[in-house]
């Protein structure tokens, strides 16, 4: 992964670990507060029972594509990974969100992503996309586990 051109950010959580845990960690049950993510449906599981591969179609600002995502659980229950396996439109779509238990009831969500598309795009106008969608994610990560 190019680190340099991941976009990055984080948000504290009114909600213990667990609960934000139980939401990002079923990626099936994205589309439940995601408006990005209009439908995801699992393709693999480990021996857990826990996503591997996920079919989804995002639309992200201009961007609309079926993704086929593989998710990686090596470092959990504190960070989820995932990397794109096939695509439409994209090229690239690496991330991660990395959990942080403050000790309060309140938790911090890291959220990274980078994406890189099969057209040439000005890469101000692909980290300006990068960062509205970690934006948005985030936001309506918070509002569904603080309603």
């Amino acid at each position: 992964m190019r680190m340099s051109d991941t976009s990055k950010s984080s948000i504290t959580i009114d909600a213990p670990i667990a609960d934000i845990q139980s939401l990002l960690f079923d990626p099936a049950g994205y589309p439940e507060w995601s408006s990005a993510i209009k439908s995801a449906s699992v393709q693999a599981k480990d021996g857990e029972g826990r996503a591997t591969k996920v079919e989804m179609v995002i639309k992200a600002g201009q961007v609309k594509d079926r993704v086929i995502l593989d998710y990686d659980w090596s470092e959990a229950p504190t960070h989820l990974s995932f990397t794109l396996d096939d695509a439409d439109m994209l090229t690239e779509m690496t991330g991660a969100y990395t959990l942080l238990d403050n000790g309060d009831e309140t938790t911090t969500v890291t959220y990274e992503l980078t994406v890189a598309l099969s057209m040439p795009v000005p890469a101000m106008m692909r980290t300006k996309a990068e960062r509205d969608t970690i934006e948005l994610a985030l936001k309506e990560l918070k509002e569904k586990l603080e309603a």
